[in-house]
């Protein structure tokens, strides 16, 4: 029913965000991408791209994008199964940036004849991407699994509410309070981050507002602990050397906040990507506990 041409384009488009821009990776005129395009829309009878800065496609468009990537992966895999080679189209992915920096890199790094291209987003709201059709999998903290789609449990990724010894001493020191804690600076991911909040409400048992830095980088995380700016969930694997040697420590009652992990991935492209989960799964070993029970 799509011509490849058609779905290429489309596909081009929404990744880089312009006409302009995906002509100049599929080495052709601007004007041939719009005529594809167009006819793509005549076809299905809908509009499939909102033409803005940048460029979005509507949720017909996101449908067929998700139907264009799963073709071209199985056509990859086709490929190599006759023994010929190739150019890899990127496989879109959602994972937070924790997991990222602490243990996710060598299951893609495992994998070859692969091209990532890697939405980076809170563990929360991973699963969106996917309800979306905007990724072909994503690490999620949700276990129940997208429509069209499979979700195996990774285990917990573990954090710890952490501080300088100096910070602690000058901003706590009589534990963390509701008083204490609604005037020491924290540090926050992003708008979408939850764990500051999360571990706070059970820490004191309700919810506590506070000051914050907004740092959108897990390495200035553990690097704003240690220089006293604030305090702030880290990953465990990132400050247990840190919390050995003091110069970071741990706050509050109970410090650690277990976070459950999923690998959710399109179901149509299950065979493509079951290198890719199993090495997922191998890597999530490093995590430390088992998942949570989660509450509904």
């Amino acid at each position: 029913m799509f011509t490849d041409p058609a779905l290429t384009a489309l596909l081009a488009v929404v990744r880089s965000g312009s006409f302009e821009a995906a002509a100049a990776a599929l080495g052709v005129t601007p004007s041939a991408i719009s005529q594809r395009i167009k006819a793509l829309e005549e076809r299905v009878g809908v509009v499939l791209v909102r033409r803005g800065q940048p460029c979005e496609a509507t949720e017909a468009g996101q449908r067929l994008c998700r139907h264009g990537e799963a073709v071209a992966l199985l056509e990859q895999t086709l490929a190599a199964d006759l023994g010929q080679s190739t150019r890899p189209e990127p496989l879109r992915i959602a994972v937070n940036a924790d997991s990222l920096a602490t243990w996710f890199l060598p299951a893609m790094a495992a994998q070859e004849g692969l091209l990532f291209d890697v939405v980076v987003d809170d563990q929360d709201h991973s699963a969106g991407w996917l309800r979306r059709g905007e990724v072909m999998a994503a690490v999620s903290s949700h276990g129940a699994p997208v429509q069209g789609c499979d979700s195996h449990p990774l285990g917990a990724l573990r954090y710890v509410a952490t501080a300088s010894p100096a910070f602690a001493a000058r901003h706590f020191p009589k534990g963390v309070t509701a008083e204490t804690a609604a005037l020491a600076p924290g540090m926050t991911f992003n708008m979408r981050d939850g764990l500051q909040k999360r571990w706070l409400k059970r820490e004191l048992g309700r919810e506590q507002p506070f000051p914050s830095h907004f740092l959108p980088s897990t390495q200035a995380f553990v690097e704003g602990a240690l220089r006293g700016m604030g305090w702030g969930m880290n990953p465990e694997a990132l400050v247990a050397d840190h919390l050995r040697a003091g110069t970071l420590v741990a706050l509050g009652r109970e410090p650690v906040l277990e976070v459950p992990l999923h690998w959710q991935f399109n179901r149509l492209v299950r065979a493509p990507l079951a290198s890719l989960t199993r090495a997922v799964k191998a890597a999530a070993g490093s995590l430390q506990a088992p998942p949570p029970k989660e509450h509904t």
